[in-house]
């Protein structure tokens, strides 16, 4: 079975996450970013989701996780909980 591992920074609206993901584009610190604006409380874990298998997230976020870059910041994604910024850190 198919595992990640990822962060990501989770916001109330998709212009709030655009703002975040530029910070990060220019050189922003996306765990220090997700410490202080994230709603998921993963936020104090730097955003940290930690390893999961394919079909433990909502059908959006899977979509990304298991088909983005790796270490290349993903978003907005929009999903139930709102918009994330998502970095997928390992895949196997």
């Amino acid at each position: 079975m198919a595992k990640a591992a990822a962060r990501h920074i989770l916001v109330d609206t998709e212009e709030k996450c655009q703002d975040l993901k530029n910070q990060i584009i220019n050189g922003g610190d996306f765990a220090t970013l997700a410490a202080s604006h994230s709603t998921c409380p993963s936020g104090k874990e730097g955003g940290s989701l930690g390893m999961f298998g394919k079909g433990a997230m909502v059908p959006e976020f899977d979509e990304v996780v298991f088909s983005a870059p790796l270490g290349e910041v993903q978003g907005p994604v929009k999903t139930q909980f709102g918009y994330h910024l998502i970095e997928v850190t390992m895949r196997s």
